[in-house]
């Protein structure tokens, strides 16, 4: 399931937050790239210890914690703390897989199910620079609004075109779901969605009632057959 989630952070936020990366230390990305993914890796990156990626990052998971879409659509377990790129001047990734087990800043390891890109750059500032996600379907190319996410299966093959003009900037980070399974975590987030609607479309009386209740009972007991803890 490829997610797009709008207004992850607000536009005040999400301008306060770009003028901290604006003015932050940038280093060549091949640093934390693994062997493959460095051989197609040309992009700019903040260290990870970089005051204003541990700021701004902070900012995205208080964001993220409040935000029923993602939650319902992710049902996180554990997320890395975000890190952050910028491509110009023809920068681009090509095709890669993201690697299956990230290691946590206390030594936890954690496993990739979800690979989530936030954007701090309009799309008119900058030409190329899509995300172009490989989906059972098809490719989607993926270019959002700042302050926009998306989130995808990290078993997709993806890349990011060239940058021709301007500065793309973005957040890009993993998380390990409750649910390892995509088919499984597609499943449970229709069927939420549907109780969702269900609860605020319907009549209040009692048949209605009952019904959500029921369906809500069903989506809790997938999760306590299916969740990994």
């Amino acid at each position: 399931m490829i997610l797009c989630i709008p207004d992850v952070l607000t536009p005040e936020v999400t301008q306060q937050c770009r003028e901290i990366l604006d003015n932050a230390q940038w280093e060549d990305g091949k640093k934390t790239a693994g062997h493959q993914a460095a051989k197609q890796k040309n992009n700019m990156q903040l260290p990870a210890d970089s005051p204003a990626a541990q700021q701004v990052g902070q900012t995205i998971l208080q964001a993220l914690g409040s935000n029923p879409l993602f939650t319902s659509a992710a049902l996180p377990l554990h997320i890395m703390p975000p890190m952050f790129n910028r491509y110009a001047g023809g920068q681009q990734f090509g095709t890669h897989v993201d690697g299956s087990v990230r290691t946590l800043p206390g030594g936890q390891r954690i496993r990739t199910d979800l690979s989530c890109t936030l954007f701090f750059a309009e799309p008119d500032e900058y030409d190329g620079g899509e995300l172009i996600i490989e989906d059972t379907y098809g490719s989607k190319s993926v270019k959002l609004p700042a302050g926009h996410m998306v989130l995808y299966p990290s078993t997709s093959l993806h890349h990011v075109t060239p940058v021709t003009r301007g500065a793309r900037v973005s957040s890009f980070f993993w998380l390990q779901s409750m649910i390892s399974s995509d088919e499984r975590r597609s499943l449970l987030f229709d069927m939420d969605i549907a109780i969702q609607r269900i609860s605020g479309a319907l009549p209040d009386h009692e048949v209605a009632s009952e019904s959500a209740v029921q369906l809500t009972g069903v989506y809790h007991n997938l999760i306590r057959q299916w969740a990994q803890m």
